[in-house]
């Protein structure tokens, strides 16, 4: 398996993952729209397959869900990299534009929709979740 690599904008913080790509999801939710001004791509790996170079900053806060999330960033270009969730613990969301390939992981579906602006443009042929998805468990 090739690893996956990734990192910031500035290049301050550099990640590997070592591990096969969990579900990949586009978020609408309010947070996700306010870090990105639209919908984040995203994608699941096992929390210990990433090793990261650098310190993220970090930011909790209580989500819509009822989880405390964790979003870790560049204290740096401010570049959103992960987020850590009391609802998937052993899981992390990688933001699939700071992948180094970002082609290399495709959204699988839509969550949280009923958030999305009504300008959103969401893919028909993707699954799509009014709210949060169905849980995922850690490979």
């Amino acid at each position: 398996m090739t690893p996956y690599l990734g990192g910031c904008l500035c290049g301050q913080i550099r990640f590997r993952i070592a591990s096969e790509a969990g579900p990949s999801r586009i978020c609408w939710c309010r947070d996700c729209q306010r870090i990105a001004s639209n919908g984040t791509a995203n994608v699941l790996f096992p929390s210990e397959a990433i090793e990261v170079t650098g310190t993220p900053g970090r930011f909790e806060k209580a989500a819509d869900s009822g989880n405390t999330v964790v979003r870790r960033f560049c204290p740096r270009c401010g570049t959103q990299l992960f987020s850590d969730s009391t609802g998937r613990p052993g899981l992390t969301v990688v933001r699939i534009g700071t992948l180094d390939e970002p082609s290399s992981v495709r959204p699988s579906a839509n969550i949280w929709t009923a958030s999305a602006p009504r300008w959103a443009s969401l893919d028909a042929s993707l699954e799509g979740f009014s709210g949060p998805p169905p849980a995922v468990a850690p490979k």
